[in-house]
């Protein structure tokens, strides 16, 4: 029993251990500051990626950062986007690589934010995008979206322009022409997808479009050439706009 006893207590002096050795963000901008010879308040672009211990929640302490127009904590445990409703300046969020699972707590900075890096995620459910209205970039790689009924959810981003989805499980057993397809149907505006501009995926869409048109047409034309009566003829002519030589 003692020894069982002895293990238990181990176990929770680990856990304790772990718990206190998670680093806070106010202990983060203390090193940066630190490490920098600068005051964060004062400054546009902050990066508190990579913490050791990692980050495992934001909080109000980067209320003081109230100049950032880029915030990098990336690469840390952060389960809950929050801490950011008065960073009014806001425009570059960097949020990749941690175990963020919703797109809650961005609220009070979509009319400003424009683009949001959060890749290698445990994101499944886009619910909550609509309030993120300046939004051109979305990086969102790496993350658990399954279904299209949530993918098109990204059609309530009424500026979004550039976006990386690839490595979802919606993209699963899809070639990359029929990805790119399937995406620019539904997101018509976007100018980028997954690194390529869109101008390149248009102009397959547009050459595919063509080859089913002249496949359809020949069809047509085939068809036609087995009817012998000339008044048939004459009928299907002017119905295809087919001119005589």
């Amino acid at each position: 029993m003692t020894g069982v006893d002895s293990r238990r207590v181990t176990k929770r002096e680990t856990e304790g251990e772990r718990e206190a050795k998670a680093t806070t963000c106010k202990e983060a901008i203390q090193r940066w500051e630190e490490k920098t010879g600068l005051i964060a308040g004062e400054q546009k672009d902050i990066i508190l990626s990579f913490q050791w211990p990692p980050i495992e929640r934001m909080d109000n302490s980067l209320a003081v950062l109230i100049n950032v127009e880029k915030l990098s904590l990336s690469t840390n445990v952060i389960e809950k986007i929050s801490g950011i409703n008065s960073l009014k300046y806001l425009r570059i969020l960097s949020l990749s690589r941690n175990n963020i699972k919703t797109f809650s707590g961005l609220e009070a900075v979509g009319d400003h934010l424009e683009e949001l890096w959060i890749s290698y995620n445990l994101i499944e459910k886009i619910k909550g995008v609509n309030a993120l209205k300046a939004l051109k970039v979305l990086y969102m790689g790496n993350n658990l979206v399954k279904d299209w009924a949530e993918f098109n959810r990204l059609q309530e981003i009424p500026n979004l322009q550039d976006l990386k989805f690839i490595n979802n499980p919606i993209c699963e057993n899809m070639d990359a022409e029929s990805w790119r397809a399937q995406v620019v149907r539904r997101l018509p505006a976007l100018k980028k997808l997954d690194a390529i501009p869109i101008v390149y995926a248009m102009r397959f869409l547009q050459w595919i479009f063509n080859i089913c048109n002249y496949a359809a047409y020949m069809n047509y034309v085939r068809k036609f050439n087995e009817f012998s009566l000339p008044d048939t003829q004459v009928k299907i002519k002017k119905l295809l706009k087919i001119e005589y030589n």
